[in-house]
Order: structure tokens, then sequence, then C-alpha cells
């Protein structure tokens, strides 16, 4: 008998529409390589192997490795590998950036982990479909005047749309809030882009620190005044272009 273990965040996906739709979002051909995070008992991992892409499925928690193993043999498009995604590192299975998507299951306290290596570490997916709490997800895809940091990061890299609600008694066992399936399509960005982003980030983490703070507290004035932003906006209130700008103005 298994039992999923708590400490590792496991809450399996049993929802056969929820699994359709998140191959669906995905849209594999054999032509496309896809990294499957967390395969647990094989479910999703089946629906992707259907579609003929190249499985990589990177499960940490090493009983469940025999178990896919022995459900998946003698399937040849499909490698299952015991590890952490964490300390996953995509080159070296040779993955450049645009080459690959993930797909995520994922245990709720890794997301914003995850989706920060994948996108400012990792070479970048060309599309991320992620399971995420619903609040998450609403966060991931927040506008001015509800812009927050995870919106920030994440749609300074890619263009996130939700998928689909999913109840809580999608999952065994039933875990205490509803989830949501969100694709993330990636930005082909060059290394100015990402160093321009990387700026942006370190300007904004200071300021969303004092999100109840007035701009001018945590950002020069001369600066906001030239990227035509007024020193009393609070940094919710801000675009993804407005900090681009404001980044600019800071160099």
């Amino acid at each position: 008998m298994f039992y999923p273990k708590k400490s590792l965040g496991q809450n399996f996906l049993v929802n056969k529409g929820v699994l359709d739709r998140i191959v669906e979002a995905a849209q594999l051909s054999a032509e496309d390589t896809v990294i499957e995070v967390g395969p647990g008992t094989g479910a999703l991992t089946g629906r992707l192997v259907a579609t003929g892409a190249q499985v990589i499925a990177i499960e940490k928690d090493r009983r469940l490795i025999e178990p896919l193993r022995e459900k998946f043999a003698g399937i040849t498009n499909l490698e299952i590998i015991e590890g952490d995604i964490l300390e996953f590192d995509p080159s070296t299975y040779k993955l450049q950036a645009d080459s690959y998507k993930l797909v995520a299951n994922i245990p709720y306290y890794l997301t914003s982990h995850l989706i920060r290596l994948m996108l400012e570490q990792w070479p970048s997916p060309s599309m991320a479909v992620l399971m995420v709490q619903e609040e998450v997800a609403r966060r991931m895809m927040a506008a001015p005047p509800d812009m927050n940091l995870l919106a920030l990061s994440v749609q300074l890299y890619a263009k996130p749309s939700k998928v689909i609600r999913v109840s809580r008694g999608s999952f065994r066992p039933v875990p205490d809030v509803d989830s949501a399936v969100v694709k993330l399509e990636v930005w082909d960005l060059n290394n100015e882009l990402r160093a321009s982003n990387e700026k942006v980030l370190r300007i904004a983490k200071k300021a969303f620190g004092q999100k109840r703070k007035q701009l001018k507290a945590t950002i020069p004035v001369n600066a906001l005044e030239q990227a035509a932003i007024s020193p009393t906006t609070r940094p919710q209130e801000l675009s993804v272009s407005d900090w681009v700008r404001l980044a600019s103005a800071l160099q």
C-alpha cells in the first residue's frame, strides 16, 4: 500500500478530464521534448507519452521510481529519473532555450521557486503548463492596480493564461485548497533582455518590500520623473512596461 508523504506535498491528480486538458494545453507532438515534474503514479505520464513526445519524467520520491518503471516498461519515448527538480540541469540533456516544454503538477510549496528557476536560470522552455494553487494563479495573472512581485517576475518572461480551474476533490488525498492549471507561453529573450529583466526585478523587490509606501520612498524621484511615473505611485500600480521604463531610467 502506497501512502502519500505530506512532507513532499503529494496530492495526486485523479480527474481524467483535467489530465486531458493539461495534455491538450501543452500542444504536444512527436517532435517535442517535454519535462514532466512529479509523475507520481503515472496518470499524466501515460497521456504524455501517448502523444509521441519524448518525455523526461523527474520524480523525487524513491518509492515511486520502480513502480513507474514497471508500469511503463518497453515505452521507448520515456525516461524516468529519480531526482529533485530544483537540482535538475536541462543542459545535461542538451535542452536549449525554446527546445522543450515543461508540464508540472508540483507540490505547492515549490511553485514560486520552480517558476523562478525555470524562467530566470534555465535555458527557457517554449511553454510550461503548471498546476498551481488557484490563489497563486490569480497572483500570476494580476494587473495594475493589483500588481505583485510574482506577477511581474512571470510576465517579464512569459504570457500567463488560465487553462482550467481544478476543484480540490480532483486530487487524492484531497488538499485544503482549490487549484488551477496555468499555461506560460515563454518569450524567446536574448541575453540583453534577460539582463534587463534581472535589473527590473532587483528594483522591484526593493519597492515591493515596502509596497504600502509610495515609490519615492525607495526610488530616486529624478528617475521616476524621467520614466514619467508619479513619485506618489505605489508599486502595485505599475505595469510591466512601467517597470522596464523605470529600470532604463535608473541606468
